[in-house]
This record gives structure tokens, C-alpha cells and sequence, in this order.
């Protein structure tokens, strides 16, 4: 396990190892008088959590708000968990999230659509949060944690409608969640910075996702700290690599739904997780990224349910 890295402004990031992965999902830690973390990952990456708090020396009793930017399990599902200890923080959710974090049946529900018998062992235990404990923070709502430091929540829907983003004062960031895509900082070891969207079920909109897109880029941050995974600093090219990989991305599904209609939807997400590898590893092999590099196993995952999205998105099109 890696240790806690200090990102400056007062604000730590703890790896929490989402799929046992090293740099796939993260936790942000905001050292303030009303001590602050956002995002928890997934249940099995609590352990991560914590051990990430004790090397900070911080006692969990001592947190007050535990943020979700959204409530798909990777971002949330281990709230519940940590909530057991961590008896004075209250959990702050988007409002459309909050009753499936009170009774995440749902959310179990469609999880186990997507991932089947893995379900278990990514996700396990969803614990349920009492209501007393959840807070919800519309549009434009502020969360002052102390003189320097203010929180302001953005409704920022495209990748989910229980989604919002938040800009720290302090630094002049914004924590996106997956509102403007999936960081790879493997691939900074070959001078690539990449930033792809994140497309995957079952509320996927690009016409929403270039709209939060937008909002948040008029903030004019100069961080922008992602829920996977990391840190960027070069807020242009994250919002300008979203406006270009998103319509190709879209094309890719169109085509598949348009030429290939009978195929199953196994069948579709396949044919369309194959399509947006080939116009991500072109990319890749441009930029001398050797194909047997680690970061292929994480987008290969990725794609797949980013496919299962776009094709479910343009079906729901179909259905209108």
C-alpha cells in the first residue's frame, strides 16, 4: 500500500485500491477544522481507507462530512462501512441519491446486471445508512469547512442524474467524480496524459456530460481531481481530450446500433467496446505506448462497461 500523498492546499490523496488496483479509485482527505473526505470506494477498499487515515494520524471518530460525488458503488458503496466508524460524520449525497443510499437495494440490484458473480467480491457488505445521517446539497449549495476554505456543489448530470461536482476554494479545484471522464496516471510514465469519458450505465446523457462539462470549465479551476484517479493540473486538456473523445465515442455506438440492430446486447457492448479500442489504441501506439503496458488491462474493463452504456443509452433513444 502506498502512502498518503500530499497534494498541497491542505488536501491529501489516499489510494484505495478499487479492484485491488493500485491508482484506480482514491479518497480525498481535507484537512480542515471540519475534517472532510470525499469518496470511499467501493466496501472491500475500506481497509485502504483507514490504514490511509492512520498514516495521516487521523482518527476516524474526528470526521464530519464524508462526501459522495455520486452514488454508483465504486464512489459510494463503501459509505455505509466507514460510517460504522466514524460515529459524528454525516454522509453528503446529491438529493437524487440519497434514498438508495438509506435502502441500497437498487443499487444492489443493478450492480449485480452488470457485474454477475463478481458482484460479491467487488462490492460486499452495502451497508444501509441511517437517514438522520444523510445530507443532501442542491445546485449552488456552499459547505464552509473553515475561514479559507468553502465548498460549492454543482448538479452536474451526463454520467449519472445523482451526481454533483465540487469546487474547493482553496486551491481553486473541482472534484469531478466522473462528470468529465477517467484519468490514466500509468500512462504518465510515457509522457501521455490521458482523459476519456466515462459513458457506463444506466444514465449516460452526452448531450448532459458537455453541459456539466462546460459549467465546470467556466469556474475556471486550475485542479481538477478526479475519482479515478488522481490529480490534474492542466484543466484545458482534460475538458478539451472530454469534447474530443465523447462524439467518437457516441459515432462508434450509433454505427454498431445502426448497422448491427439484431445483435444481442452482449453482443452490441462487445462490438462496441471493441470499436473504442480501436480508436484508443492508435492513439496509444502514436505516442510510443507499448501494448503490453499494464494500463491496457484497466481500459480494456473500462471500455466494456462504458460500452454497455452507449448501448444502453441508444436503445433507451430507440424506446422514445
Amino acid at each position: 500500500m502506498g502512502k498518503p500523498v500530499d497534494l498541497g492546499y491542505d488536501i491529501s490523496l489516499i489510494d484505495v485500491f478499487d479492484l485491488k488496483t493500485p491508482e484506480r479509485t482514491g479518497t480525498y482527505v481535507l484537512h480542515e477544522k471540519e475534517l472532510t473526505i470525499i469518496e470511499t470506494s467501493a466496501s472491500p477498499s475500506i481497509p485502504y481507507l483507514l490504514a490511509g487515515l492512520e498514516a495521516l494520524g487521523i482518527n476516524p471518530a474526528d470526521i464530519q462530512y464524508i462526501i459522495v460525488t455520486h452514488i454508483h458503488l465504486d464512489h459510494a458503496g463503501g459509505a455505509g462501512l466507514l460510517l460504522e466508524k466514524c460515529p459524528n460524520a454525516r454522509v453528503i449525497v446529491h438529493p437524487k441519491g440519497k434514498r438508495h443510499l438509506a435502502d441500497p437495494s437498487k443499487l444492489i440490484q443493478g450492480a449485480k446486471v452488470v457485474y454477475g458473480e463478481k458482484f460479491a467480491e467487488l462490492f460486499d457488505p452495502i451497508v444501509p445508512i441511517p437517514e438522520d445521517r444523510l445530507v443532501t446539497m442542491e445546485d449552488g449549495d456552499t459547505l464552509t469547512l473553515s475561514d479559507e476554505r468553502t465548498l460549492t456543489f454543482f448538479d452536474t448530470p451526463g454520467h449519472a442524474n445523482h451526481h454533483f461536482s465540487i469546487y474547493d476554494s482553496k486551491s481553486n479545484g473541482i472534484f469531478t467524480g466522473d462528470t468529465i471522464g477517467v484519468y490514466y496516471p500509468q500512462l504518465l510514465a510515457y509522457g501521455v496524459e490521458l482523459y476519456l469519458p466515462s459513458t457506463s450505465p444506466s444514465q449516460f446523457n452526452p448531450e448532459a456530460m458537455l453541459h456539466s462539462a462546460k459549467r465546470l470549465e467556466e469556474q475556471s479551476p486550475s485542479r481538477i481531481y478526479f475519482g479515478h484517479f488522481g490529480m490534474s493540473e492542466h484543466p484545458a486538456a482534460v475538458f478539451q481530450q472530454l469534447r474530443e473523445w465523447l462524439p467518437k465515442m457516441v459515432e462508434v455506438g450509433e454505427r454498431v446500433i445502426t448497422e448491427q440492430p439484431l445483435l444481442s446486447f452482449e453482443d452490441k457492448t462487445k462490438t462496441v467496446a471493441d470499436g473504442f479500442m480501436k480508436l484508443v489504441q492508435p492513439y496509444l501506439d502514436a505516442r510510443g505506448v507499448p501494448r503490453e503496458a499494464s494500463v491496457y488491462d484497466l481500459l480494456r474493463l473500462d471500455l466494456i462497461v462504458c460500452a454497455m452504456g452507449m448501448v444502453d443509452y441508444f436503445q433507451k433513444q430507440e424506446e422514445k
